[in-house]
């Protein structure tokens, strides 16, 4: 899964360069969702709530900074974390300091004490 961190990458951007940048991220996802490579993406919403404590006490978020909160994620379907890496150096709004985190999705829960963790893990490799 790529994580795409940050909702600042536009800022010092003009109009037009946050357009073409926004183009240029929906071509490649469109291009990657062509190839089979990815198989869901969205952006996330500005708001959201947070669920905490025993209690399940509610807060609005976002919470963190603008620069840490995830902004949206393609979920890719490749064999290897390298390729998944080769195709996040691609985002188009790297240059402009967007950050893409690339994790493995986990086909089984490591907290199911049904589920070995290191079985689980070797999935990732």
């Amino acid at each position: 899964m790529l994580l795409f961190v940050g909702m600042d990458w536009h800022k010092g951007l003009s109009p037009e360069q946050m357009q073409k940048v926004s183009e240029e991220w929906m071509e490649w996802f469109k291009h990657l969702t062509e190839e089979g490579k990815a198989v869901a993406g969205h952006p996330l919403g500005f708001e959201g709530r947070g669920i905490s404590g025993r209690n399940g006490h509610v807060t609005d978020g976002p919470f963190a900074e603008a620069k840490e909160v995830v902004g949206g994620y393609f979920l890719l379907d490749v064999p290897t974390m390298d390729e998944a890496v080769a195709i996040a150096r691609q985002c188009p709004g790297l240059p402009c300091g967007a950050k893409v985190e690339v994790r493995p999705v986990l086909l089984n829960c490591p907290l199911n004490p049904a589920n070995k963790i290191e079985e689980t893990l070797a999935v990732t490799k």
